[in-house]
């Protein structure tokens, strides 16, 4: 599935999707439909128990119906890994690579890796998990170093991006954390960065949009939301603190081809009326991001001089971590 070229300062030609985290309640093909029809160009699909369960029988058949599907309704697809209950029902997101028995976690994240490959995704995405109390911090890094080094090797056979997504409250939480494990992988070609805007916002210190420049070119996946300063929650937009305009101007100069995902996975209980308002939302930004793209063009080929006075960006109030509060987002 090839993505359309676009100009490197045009955020209304990024291409905007949904996750099917917030399509809880609809059977898949309805939400993939649904979906069609508002506009979306893909979709952030979470292997789970009622979207393409990568544990029941008849999988290479049902991939490949889930293929056709897509095809014919023109969307594009990533695939997340962050279902919760999948893999325990007594355990949120339980076992993770962190764990002492982390077995069945590396095994989803490889159907994860050949069932992203057979869709045809542009990446497979997940996370470090958070440490086990009882695990220690050096040990539970090791384990994750580990782990992510099978998954590589899986995803790289199958020909799919990884995109590691750092998480709030997760041995790995943020973009410092992403840089540091690649490091420590040695640096393979297809690990990637998931990023999350409303994460940026959450903990992150510096604007959002220069969270978007620093992975710039290790983006292969985007997930979109709002959310306020220390407090892990998804928001619909318009009800946390992020400016998307400059946010969207970010992803199309960095030459962002990927897909940008509205991520709202408690918001199922009303998944067509927010999908549509999140698409409203986005596409008012895009046409004032655009507005600003256009000016700043303008203002480099009119008035190149001017752009060597003082100022810049301010950054954030910095996060205080022990006061970092989660309302279960993920």
């Amino acid at each position: 599935m090839t993505t359309p070229r676009r100009t490197p300062l045009d955020p209304g030609a990024l291409r905007l999707g949904y996750g099917t985290n917030g399509f809880a309640n609809h059977r898949l093909g309805d939400a993939l439909a649904v979906l069609a029809d508002l506009g979306y160009q893909g979709v952030a699909l979470t292997l789970d128990h009622d979207h393409l369960d990568p544990f029941t029988p008849g999988l290479v058949r049902r991939v490949a119906a889930v293929r056709r599907r897509l095809d014919a309704l023109g969307l594009a697809v990533v695939v997340e890994t962050g279902a919760r209950y999948l893999l325990d029902p007594w355990h949120k997101h339980a076992p993770t690579l962190l764990h002492d028995d982390a077995d069945p976690r590396i095994d989803f994240l490889r159907r994860a890796a050949r069932i992203g490959a057979d869709l045809g995704a542009e990446a497979v995405s997940f996370w470090a998990g958070v440490r086990p109390p009882e695990v220690p911090a050096a040990l539970a890094w090791q384990r994750l170093v580990a782990g992510c080094a099978t998954v590589c090797v899986e995803a790289e056979a199958a020909g799919v991006p990884l995109g590691f997504e750092p998480e709030p409250g997760m041995l790995v939480e943020d973009i410092a954390g992403w840089f540091r494990l690649r490091e420590a992988l040695g640096a393979p070609p297809g690990f990637g960065i998931t990023l999350d805007i409303g994460h940026c916002r959450c903990l992150e210190p510096q604007p959002v949009p220069d969270c978007v420049t620093a992975v710039a070119e290790h983006l292969v996946n985007v997930q979109i939301d709002d959310m306020r300063r220390g407090v892990h929650e998804h928001l619909e937009f318009g009800a946390g603190e992020i400016d998307f305009p400059p946010v969207l101007r970010a992803l199309a100069a960095a030459g962002y081809r990927g897909l940008v995902a509205v991520e709202l996975p408690r918001h199922s209980h009303a998944a067509p009326a927010v999908a549509a308002r999140s698409l409203e939302f986005l596409h008012a930004a895009a046409r004032t991001a655009a507005t600003g793209a256009a000016a700043d063009q303008h203002r480099t080929t009119d008035s190149a001089p001017l752009l060597c006075s003082r100022g810049g960006s301010t950054p954030g109030s910095p996060v205080l971590r022990g006061g970092l509060q989660s309302k279960g987002g993920g």
